[in-house]
């Protein structure tokens, strides 16, 4: 149900209710604001009138949420960040740039990307990209982003999809550890402890079956939330990595790690630039688009 935008409450009031929920002090609150302890006191005063509802229990010049006030807090804050990222989008189509804020996985993002963006700084700087990394996919909708990275299949509704590029999949290890246990085939490998990333919890399963390993029953071995910890995890000698050759192409160049069964798989999933629709013809996002697609494409 929609409220008359009478009885909506003031920007005014959310902004001195979510800051005050964000500290619990009316006087911090009112230091963020630029206004006084007894300015934010009476917003929030209004606020739960208008609402019917206490907002705050205040004991001994203490307050904390009411479990209505810890709800309100979490939407008003969504909201105001979503007010926020609109308006910086609008203001954003008055020249050909802006900023962009950009999710991305976060080895892609250190190894392949940000290497790479002197040129698009040099080529666009009236474009100011600004980073958040999201592993998994996430609901534009809910969260103040242009784009992002994603690695997968091409599905995300609402949101239209670039493929960037693929990835060819091999195992990696230290050069003592592959010594250390004589691994010359692949199924030297079920003797050593497996590394695995959190998002791919099939790939040491589905590289194995390529090598005609398909009784697997357990693969043991730590897990990493990032390719990065991976990688330094296999330079260390925890483990046999399995990895996108691109992200290990240092270690491999500097012999920290090598290749001790050069028998790769390419993936069926590839890497996408992802972005709403509604948001398909911002300066910003046309920009980075297009120089995306170029160094892919090169």
């Amino acid at each position: 149900m929609n409220l008359p935008r009478s009885l909506l409450p003031s920007l005014a009031a959310l902004q001195a209710f979510e800051a005050s929920a964000r500290h619990l002090s009316f006087t911090r609150a009112g230091e963020e604001l630029n206004l006084s302890q007894g300015a934010i006191s009476r917003q929030v005063l209004a606020l739960e009138s208008a609402l019917g509802v206490p907002l705050f229990a205040r004991v001994r010049q203490r307050i904390s949420l009411t479990p209505a006030g810890a709800s309100y807090a979490e939407e008003v804050r969504d909201a105001l960040n979503r007010l926020s990222a609109a308006t910086l989008n609008a203001v954003a189509f008055k020249g050909a740039g802006g900023p962009l804020a950009l999710a991305i996985l976060p080895t892609f993002g250190t190894r392949w990307l940000i290497p790479r963006l002197p040129d698009f700084s040099q080529k666009h700087p009236e474009v100011t990209i600004n980073f958040s990394t999201r592993i998994l996919p996430f609901d534009f909708s809910r969260e103040p982003l242009d784009a992002a990275i994603h690695f997968g299949d091409p599905i995300w509704p609402g949101a239209v999809l670039h493929r960037l590029m693929g990835e060819t999949i091999i195992p990696v290890a230290s050069p003592a550890l592959v010594e250390r246990l004589h691994i010359t085939k692949p199924a030297d490998l079920l003797r050593a402890p497996l590394l695995k990333q959190a998002t791919r919890p099939r790939a040491w399963a589905e590289w194995l079956s390529a090598q005609g390993l398909n009784q697997v029953d357990a693969i043991q071995g730590p897990g990493f939330e990032q390719f990065a910890m991976v990688a330094k995890a296999a330079v260390a000698g925890l483990g046999v990595a399995i990895v996108p050759r691109f992200l290990v192409e240092d270690e491999l160049a500097s012999g920290a790690l090598m290749i001790p069964i050069d028998q790769p798989i390419e993936s069926e999933q590839a890497y996408w630039l992802v972005y709403p629709e509604e948001k398909k013809d911002r300066p910003a996002v046309n920009a980075f688009r297009s120089w995306l697609l170029e160094q892919c494409n090169a």
